[in-house]
């Protein structure tokens, strides 16, 4: 009887201690499991760390060829056997090790300046972009009551009054726009009409704050701001994307002979030349990535040719590798 239950008592203090040995067992094999997923975790994260800090300095690069080309195209304009890089968004690629950058060239001479143009190019940008004339209005009365320096409305304007009775009030700037970002904060303007859509321009591809200047470089301008030009027909916005596909316009003469008729209209809003402020946009790329490292950058070269940064972002929203080779 005692041998009997001395018996039972090794078996169940056998089966506890397998019991025992499985729960371990168990308890090592999930802390293995999860150190080997830790680790992978750990080796995906550290491969997409280098592969992302390549991107970034192959876009670095671009930035840096971009500034050096503007600095040759300056010494080279008027060489016309010289292979200078256009400023009117062309894209242009460059190897750098085993990764290459797209990297596009901007004048923002060619753009409108939002803080010295007028109404009418403000109102005609915004109808170019898709808007309808009377909500055009109201964006433009609206932008020029945002930086003028008193409280008065324009006929479609917006001052602190209207701010303030807003969910979330605030007031009228009444002064210069630093940053085109500052646009979604007046009356009328959403995001779809700064930054655009999937098939749709938007304003902030168009507008600057860099320029301050009430008119637009025709060697630059895009046919979007072209077009918002008063006396500007088809057929001399033809003529100006023809005459710069491998020119440049660099005197009076030149724009005259261009323009023709229309010159008279439309000479108060232009001019031809260099201003020295563009805005290099540069992706990175490593080998088979359809998605890379953007950089924007504003920058302003001096005549002694010193680059100074107006504006850096980085990174900036990225955009489809096959957009920037079909663009």
């Amino acid at each position: 009887m005692v041998r009997s239950k001395h018996i039972r008592h090794l078996a169940s203090q056998r089966g506890i201690a397998l019991l025992l040995v499985l729960w371990v067992l168990t308890i090592l094999t999930a802390i293995v499991f999860s150190f080997a997923l830790l680790t992978r975790t750990e080796t995906h994260s550290t491969i997409s760390f280098i592969e992302r800090m390549k991107q970034r300095y192959c876009a670095e690069a671009g930035v840096e060829r971009a500034i050096a080309e503007i600095i040759y195209r300056r010494k080279n304009l008027n060489n016309k056997d010289s292979d200078i890089w256009k400023t009117d968004r062309t894209p242009y690629s460059g190897r750098v090790g085993d990764g290459h950058y797209i990297v596009r060239i901007i004048d923002e001479s060619g753009k409108i300046d939002v803080n010295a143009a007028s109404g009418i190019l403000l109102k005609n940008i915004f109808l170019e972009l898709g808007a309808k004339d009377g909500d055009a209005d109201v964006i433009a009365d609206s932008i020029m009551d945002w930086k003028d320096k008193d409280e008065l409305h324009r006929l479609h304007g917006a001052e602190s009054d209207y701010y303030q009775s807003l969910p979330n009030p605030y007031n009228a700037k009444n002064a210069d726009f630093d940053a085109l970002d500052e646009l979604l904060l007046v009356k009328g303007v959403t995001p779809e009409i700064l930054y655009g859509t999937t098939d749709k321009k938007g304003a902030v591809d168009l507008l600057t704050v860099f320029t301050k200047n009430n008119r637009i470089n025709l060697n630059a301008a895009p046919k979007e701001v072209l077009k918002t030009l008063p006396g500007m027909t088809q057929d001399a916005a033809d003529r100006i994307a023809d005459y710069r596909r491998d020119r440049t316009m660099l005197t009076t003469q030149d724009i005259q002979q261009v323009l023709g008729n229309a010159y008279n209209v439309i000479a108060p809003y232009i001019f031809a030349g260099d201003t020295g402020t563009v805005t290099i946009d540069a992706t990175g790329y490593t080998t088979d990535e359809k998605t890379g490292y953007r950089i924007i950058a504003t920058v302003f070269i001096s005549i002694n040719n010193s680059a100074e940064y107006l504006y850096y972002k980085s990174p900036a929203p990225s955009r489809k590798k096959d957009e920037d080779n079909n663009n």
